[in-house]
């Protein structure tokens, strides 16, 4: 067991060797894209959380950018989403895909930004307004 968790560990080390860190170009064109989709959701804020940049509906998250979070080389949006979409995002696509630190367990998906079409991400962003936002406003 123990051999075992150190080749795991040896080989997420490579991996993140591997793994060169976005730059500033790529980060504000990828922001830029998820703040104009996600903004344009009917009562959508913008506001720091955890360091990073982070979109609400009232006082619940909908998307969070992750910019190479502990120096993993990601640049990607953290999305909820419908029980059961995690497993099925993750199996279909696992380099567009990812399950992502704290908030992978309670359903939420990492999606590398530059591995998706606006069209995909306005998608995954709209329908975590529609999992996250209250029924008042969902109803409009």
């Amino acid at each position: 067991m123990a051999k075992k968790l150190e080749i795991e560990r040896r080989g997420r080390s490579a991996e993140r060797a591997a793994l060169r860190h976005p730059s500033l170009a790529s980060i504000e064109k990828h922001l830029a894209r998820v703040r104009a989709i996600t903004l344009a959701m009917p009562g959508a804020s913008e506001r720091k959380s955890h360091g990073e940049p982070t979109f609400f509906v009232g006082k619940r998250v909908i998307a969070m950018m992750s910019i190479d979070h502990h120096e993993d080389g990601r640049l990607a949006v953290l999305v909820p989403l419908a029980e059961g979409e995690q497993e099925r995002l993750l199996a279909e696509n696992p380099k567009r895909y990812y399950y992502p630190a704290y908030v992978g367990p309670s359903g939420w998906v990492g999606i590398h930004l530059s591995r998706i079409s606006d069209a995909g991400l306005k998608r995954h962003i709209a329908a975590a307004w529609e999992l996250i936002a209250p029924k008042k406003m969902r109803a409009r």
